[in-house]
């Protein structure tokens, strides 16, 4: 049957109308589908297919690119099993962005998450399967009961710890005192214990444990066991007057004891949950992160990403399973360490008294941005990720984060720059270049709400800096973390590393130190000349329960901070500390009576 001439014309008048009809906009919708023309009226299904389409308009020079290009993003969730990519060929041009943008009506949202369903009551736990990738159970380390993140399994309810009794570095052992849930019959294979190091905490997998009546001796797995006992900073045992390191068991069945835990059983793919009274978990939305990234925007020195606008996007559930593969044991904001130890002859060329070396690696981050310039994440919500946020990892200039909300964030909130991880030992000084592309500088951290961050990795930050300049940190709360509020600076350094002019400004800090110390609500290092700390309100240092001595400071200038002028902060205590600072610190008022700018 040969179709009627009037369907031909209905054809034409349709593509025409999805060529035509929404000069330089995509449309995307959970609901929708990537064979689609990606019009108003029939959105694409993913922000994959709407980039590659994007991608060609520029490549083929369309017309439609001129005034930039506009993914709209209708309200929903869009689940991610990989990363989001966006590269060089996805750049626009300052008269031609590309602006992807939710729906101001209801979040669009990146998810890495997946659904937990079909759970079974078995005694006094609930049983389910783990969601499987590649034909075998992923690896959970963080469950979600209706936006709740659910407590892994412990030997303590809460954050309660206790104080080990021995930490023997020739015979790689720690001795504690011996839990009655030790003394159980059960499976304690995937057992972890976590170790209060003054500003840094440990995930060490134990490989063997021995009961000696009141007392029990752990030995770890590799390469944790080997970074534990050689690294001398932070150091992991307190011993003199000032006590023991803290700790806590976790990750065994025998623990799930208090309503809301949960147990990941590795082997079986076993999921057990010990629910709140009369909560069903088949009637709750119980999700695990399926990925650790949502979002990365790469370039490389050659060739930056540019020009690239997020607005209005929520990005939620990513995974942080190193500790599960490889133990944890973080040097500073949470970056893990790959090598350390204690040099037996002081002294390297850049730092003549240094007494240790220590190489580090980046922790992971949901969305990450390398070698970029002039892009802009504002209005975002961020929330229900195990580790770093927002990570501009370095190469990236004229950036803008404003205007958005980071919360229930298991490591740093937002991090910036480089902090000597990879090849480079830590301590050594920033390599400078006549024309550094790597470097990161200039970038607005603006109006951005830091709620519940180190939730997880209680060594991170709110908003952590490391080698940058002509950065401006101004108008953001941060509030409950448990190290430090606001951290700009790194190297432990009065070189030249091209640090300078970064002002932290007419911010709010509060609820910081909460577990750590040797903290600040607002934290530097080494030298940055033409930098100032002014306006801030810096209240409610932590209790810090397990610390052992000082607990935090309401501004810390830490080693070789130099070139910063401080004044006008308004702080609940006249509580300052400093550690070799350089001659032109300039201190101003500050402290409990002085009132800031906003409110003058």
């Amino acid at each position: 049957m040969r179709p009627r001439r009037g369907a031909y014309l209905l054809i034409f008048f349709l593509a025409l109308s999805c060529q035509a009809g929404y000069c330089g906009d995509i449309w995307v919708s959970p609901a929708g589908n990537d064979h689609s023309c990606g019009d108003r009226s029939a959105p694409l299904q993913t922000l994959h297919q709407a980039l590659r389409l994007a991608r060609e308009w520029r490549r083929l020079a369309d017309p439609r690119i001129s005034g930039g290009i506009h993914i709209y993003l209708s309200g929903g969730t869009y689940y991610l099993s990989e990363p989001l990519f966006i590269r060089p060929e996805d750049s626009g041009s300052e008269a031609s962005p590309t602006i992807i943008e939710g729906d101001d009506s209801e979040t669009a949202v990146l998810s890495g998450g997946l659904r937990v369903t079909g759970w079974q009551k078995a005694g006094r736990y609930w049983k389910a399967s783990v969601p499987k990738s590649g034909g075998r159970p992923i690896t959970v380390r963080q469950l979600w009961s209706n936006g709740r993140k659910c407590p892994q399994s412990c030997q303590f309810e809460g954050t309660k710890m206790e104080r080990m009794l021995q930490f023997d570095k020739s015979s790689r052992t720690i001795t504690i005192p011996t839990p009655s849930q030790l003394l159980q019959e059960g499976d304690f294979s995937q057992m972890e214990l976590m170790v209060h190091q003054r500003w840094a905490i440990a995930y060490l997998r134990v490989k063997d444990y021995t009961v000696e009546g009141d007392c029990t001796v752990l030995r770890f797995h590799e390469p944790e066991s080997r970074i534990e006992f050689e690294h001398p900073w932070p150091q992991p045992v307190i011993g003199g007057s000032f006590g023991n390191s803290s700790f806590r068991l976790l990750n065994a069945l025998p623990f799930l004891d208090h309503p809301g835990e949960w147990y990941h059983d590795y082997s079986s793919g076993t999921l057990y949950y010990m629910a709140p009274e009369g909560e069903d978990p088949n009637n709750m939305e119980m999700v695990v992160p399926m990925t650790s990234t949502l979002v990365e925007i790469t370039g490389n020195r050659n060739d930056r990403v540019s020009n690239i606008i997020f607005r209005h996007v929520g990005f939620e559930y990513a995974a942080w399973n190193r500790p599960s593969t490889h133990g944890h044991v973080a040097l500073q904001g949470g970056f893990p360490i790959i090598d350390a130890y204690k040099l037996q002859q002081e002294g390297l060329p850049w730092a003549p008294h240094l007494e240790n070396q220590a190489w580090i690696t980046r922790p992971e981050h949901a969305f990450g941005i390398t070698y970029a310039h002039h892009i802009t994440i504002d209005g975002c919500r961020f929330r229900h990720l195990a580790s770093t946020g927002l990570d501009c990892v370095t190469g990236v200039s004229d950036l803008t984060i404003n205007g958005n909300e980071f919360t229930d964030i298991g490591g740093n909130a937002i991090l910036c720059g480089s902090f000597g991880d990879g090849v480079s030992e830590v301590h050594r000084p920033y390599p400078l270049a006549k024309d550094d592309t790597s470097y990161t500088q200039r970038i607005s951290i603006t109006h951005n709400r830091i709620t519940d961050a180190t939730n997880e990795d209680w060594g991170c930050v709110g908003i952590g800096c490391g080698y940058v300049r002509d950065v401006e940190i101004a108008q953001n709360l941060v509030d409950k973390v448990n190290y430090s509020g606001i951290s700009v600076g790194w190297g432990w350094t009065s070189h030249d590393t091209g640090m300078r002019n970064n002002h932290i400004y007419g911010n709010t800090v509060r609820n910081f130190a909460l577990q750590l110390y040797d903290a600040g609500g607002i934290y530097t290092l080494s030298a940055q000349p033409g930098s100032t700390i002014t306006d801030n309100v810096i209240d409610l240092r932590g209790e810090a329960p397990y610390a052992t001595n000082d607990r935090g400071f309401y501004i810390y200038l830490d080693e070789a901070t130099d070139g910063y002028t401080i004044d006008g902060n308004w702080c609940s205590e006249a509580y300052f500390g400093d550690n070799k600072p350089g001659p032109s610190v300039v201190w101003k008022e500050n402290g409990p009576n002085v009132k800031p700018m906003k409110n003058r």
